[in-house]
């Protein structure tokens, strides 16, 4: 694999973490060898390759697979040579980063090295578009979180270049970006009647939101949809990179607790009082990486599937309640064994196909949604968030039947 120009200090090639995601996302390839430059020294802390530039020669790269061949075949495994007409295939890494920044690099107790960078992607519609991302060094190829940037006092943006001392950004909260928090959110839809009780009985709808991260969920419910939210993130160190740079705000309507997650569901199940916050949450919200992905998934940690978290998780929501999460399994059959360990204490659950084969969002009910006597058009908190997320997936949420039936 021909590793891009000025990116081969990225952690997604220069680590152990980022070689295993590069070839479980590849499962036809047994040995992967990687090409790139020499990476630049690093000078005074900071490297000179910290900005990235996409630049593609197809002539360059063309004698750089002639001249590379033999070396290649040379350390191919002895049982290719049965065929006289060996084929080594030359793969280039290839995503939707034209320009990319890094802002700051720093190190956290609990999740490690994890960096800030900006970059531009390819728009779909050959607009501009420029973001700012969260990664960990122990996940380098999932990328924590993600939001829309903007220039500040631009008024076109041709004149826009990432990097420049001139251009300041500044994060959009009003719309979602990361491809599986759109169907996370669309899951409110279920209990949408309920929340539209609630909220003419003069009650806030409350999420509780374990993971933090950069906070574009817990600011977006909050600014689009009104909700009062709880935040846990177990490491205060990327609390600091979400304020800084992700516009994470605190504040009467967002309460941030430096927890574990799932010690804080267990202490508001058996009645502890932590920080005032009182158990009843019409939504829990689940945007946690594993640790390892040999685990057999990538996103969320293992244990959240234990009974004694899910009983938890069980208890602290309103009977109305939902508990999504965010799943990215390395195979359907370790999906299927998460919905059977989610329905020995959810009776309904449905699911969200995000539609980039990775990730799955799993919705687990204490019960059947509430109805209402109204329609969906007279439904003012449905009618908010269709406009909030463009209707996107609301529509789309799956019952999962019983297997037993």
């Amino acid at each position: 694999m021909i590793v891009p120009k000025h990116r081969e200090s990225d952690w997604i090639f220069s680590t152990e973490s980022g070689h295993l995601q590069l070839l479980l996302s590849s499962p036809n390839i047994q040995r992967l060898i990687l090409i790139g430059q020499e990476q630049q020294p690093i000078i005074n802390g900071s490297s000179s390759s910290s900005i990235y530039r996409r630049w593609i020669d197809p002539d360059s790269l063309n004698n750089l697979e002639i001249s590379l061949k033999p070396l290649v075949i040379a350390l191919s495994p002895k049982s290719y040579f049965h065929n006289e007409n060996l084929e080594v295939p030359f793969l280039c890494y290839e995503d939707n980063i034209v320009c990319s920044l890094v802002l700051e690099k720093c190190i956290g107790n609990f999740v490690g090295e994890m960096l800030v960078e900006d970059v531009e992607i390819e728009g779909s519609d050959q607009s501009r578009e420029f973001r700012r991302r969260l990664r960990f060094k122990r996940m380098p190829n999932l990328v924590q979180t993600e939001i829309r940037i903007v220039p500040n006092k631009v008024s076109c943006l041709d004149s826009v270049d990432i990097g420049s001392s001139s251009i300041e950004f500044s994060p959009d909260l009003g719309v979602l970006v990361h491809a599986y928090l759109v169907p996370m959110v669309a899951s409110l839809a279920l209990i949408g009647s309920c929340i539209e009780k609630h909220v003419e009985s003069g009650l806030r709808p409350k999420a509780l939101c374990l993971g933090v991260g950069g906070g574009a969920l817990v600011g977006f419910l909050k600014t689009q949809l009104d909700f009062e939210v709880v935040g846990v993130e177990v490491d205060e160190e990327v609390l600091r990179v979400a304020r800084k740079y992700f516009g994470l705000e605190d504040g009467d309507l967002v309460r941030v607790q430096v927890r574990d997650g799932m010690e804080f569901m267990d202490q508001l199940a058996h009645g502890d009082v932590v920080g005032n916050i009182v158990p009843q949450f019409d939504v829990i919200m689940v945007d946690l990486d594993s640790d390892d992905p040999r685990n057999g998934v990538s996103a969320p940690p293992i244990e959240f599937f234990r009974r004694d978290v899910l009983l938890a998780a069980r208890s602290v929501l309103r009977e109305s309640g939902i508990f999504v999460i965010n799943v990215i399994p390395q195979s359907r059959s370790f999906y299927e064994k998460l919905i059977h360990e989610f329905r020995e204490v959810f009776p309904e659950l449905y699911e969200i196909n995000v539609g980039n084969v990775e990730n799955f969002v799993l919705i687990a009910a204490k019960a059947l949604p509430c109805s209402s006597s109204s329609s969906d058009s007279e439904n003012k908190f449905l009618t908010k968030l269709r406009l909030a997320i463009s209707g996107a997936y609301m529509d789309s949420i799956n019952r999962i039947g019983d297997a037993s039936n």
